[in-house]
């Protein structure tokens, strides 16, 4: 077994697919780097070798982070538990298409499922969207997946709204306070800077998602989404709690990326979990013995198992 000394010899450039720059997906891709920086800081002092680098540029996000994992374009991707799920297991957009070489690492932050209306809009709740101008997310991101998806379940199709726009996590924001749109549907982290900045330029709000199509799927046939409820005060315009579901943040990898560099990552993430806490809201109450089992469907590899069997996790 190779100890952290080792695993760290022979420094390596590594990627991190994120998310849009105004995203929590962006926050922890540069977290992770930042502690990876942080060790390979130390390494320098101790032994006078150069560790790892690390870059987490902003992406369309999930599944455009699977995708590119998968092909070895970059080392590790963030990706929503939904996403993980059916990758691994060859459903929704990889049907028939099985990515075996897909690995968890580690999930992160809870995300609820958020439904952000315009004050004016008149939409309380996910029936009311029919009829309105919806952004639906741009292409290879979880929230145009997951928009896709409910809106199947659902039996909607894009004509079901009066305008469909195609826009990043920070034009949507832009958007919906110039009056372009009327509402969003958002996968993210809480608090998320986005959503805040909407709720204080231009009131908008969140609604509650829980109606029969949420309860329609979180069930054991989905095993990725949970209740989640955004307490009040989180936002300016959040005045009472909000109930919705969500899934989990997860970071990925491929099983081509060596046991050592992804040892390594891990162990600057949990050998640093109080750092980790403090460099986003939405890390703040995370804890090693959930991050290494929730929102997790593809197998752990193999280095991010040997880490947790050392630390005695499994």
């Amino acid at each position: 077994m190779a100890s952290g000394q080792q695993a760290v010899a022979k420094s390596r450039y590594i990627s991190i697919g994120t998310g849009g720059a105004s995203g929590v997906y962006f926050a922890a891709g540069n977290a992770i780097c930042r502690l990876v920086h942080k060790e390979a800081a130390e390494t320098r002092k101790k032994t006078r070798k150069r560790g790892n680098r690390c870059a987490a540029p902003a992406t369309p996000g999930s599944v455009h982070n699977i995708a590119q994992v998968m092909t070895n374009n970059y080392d590790f991707g963030l990706a929503q538990s939904d996403w993980q799920f059916h990758a691994a297991n060859g459903r929704n957009l990889w049907a028939g298409r099985k990515q075996s070489k897909l690995r968890a690492v580690f999930s992160v932050h809870p995300e609820p499922l958020q439904i952000i209306v315009s004050a004016k809009s008149g939409i309380k709740g996910w029936e009311d969207l029919k009829g309105k101008r919806i952004n639906i997310g741009n292409p290879g991101s979880g929230q145009r997946g997951t928009m896709a998806y409910l809106m199947k379940k659902d039996g909607m199709s894009l004509k079901s709204f009066s305008k469909v726009s195609e826009l990043t996590s920070t034009e949507q924001s832009r958007s919906l306070c110039k009056g372009e749109i009327d509402a969003y549907v958002y996968t993210v982290g809480v608090p998320n800077a986005g959503v805040s900045s909407v709720a204080k330029k231009c009131g908008a709000k969140i609604v509650n998602f829980d109606n029969d199509l949420a309860k329609s799927l979180v069930t054991k046939e989905h095993p990725y989404f949970s209740w989640a409820t955004i307490p009040k005060g989180t936002y300016k315009t959040t005045d009472t709690n909000v109930t919705t579901f969500g899934v989990m943040a997860t970071v990925v990898t491929s099983s081509d990326v060596s046991a050592d560099v992804v040892y390594e990552v891990v162990r600057a993430v949990m050998g640093n979990i109080e750092y980790f806490r403090s460099l986003n809201p939405a890390f703040a109450h995370l804890k090693p013995k959930d991050m290494i089992k929730n929102g997790l469907s593809a197998p752990l590899h193999e280095g991010a198992v040997r880490y947790y069997k050392e630390r005695g996790w499994m």
